[in-house]
């Protein structure tokens, strides 16, 4: 099987060269990184939400819905997930939908109005 450059090496290492790319804001070739990486361990948070949020800031709005739904399912008090979600839906005019798990974000991360 032959490997190319994005899945090269061990996971601890292609993590950290997905870190590399997000932080010099190439997503996409963050995501294609850590997409194998989210194969490998799909019940990590962290390289799914890394996954979804560079979907998000290239613009690939239907995938990074599709991980952060994944991770609401597998941890649902994850706030950073959810408000991720919240404007992944935003972004594509689904308002309504967005408004619940901005709320719950807010709710989770101890966001509360003062009356």
């Amino acid at each position: 099987m032959e490997t190319t450059y994005y899945d090269h090496g061990t996971a601890a290492e292609r993590w950290e060269r997905a870190r590399m790319y997000f932080d010099a804001k190439d997503y996409a070739a963050a995501a294609r990184i850590l997409s194998g990486l989210v194969e490998e361990v799909p019940e990590q948070v962290g390289p799914r939400l890394l996954l979804a949020r560079s979907y998000y800031h290239s613009a690939q709005l239907r995938r990074a819905e599709t991980e952060l739904r994944a991770l609401v399912e597998l941890d649902p008090v994850e706030h950073y997930a959810r408000l991720m979600l919240g404007r992944t839906l935003q972004r594509q005019g689904r308002h309504d939908e967005a408004e619940s798990h901005l709320r719950i974000a807010s709710a989770l991360a101890g966001d509360f109005e003062q009356v």
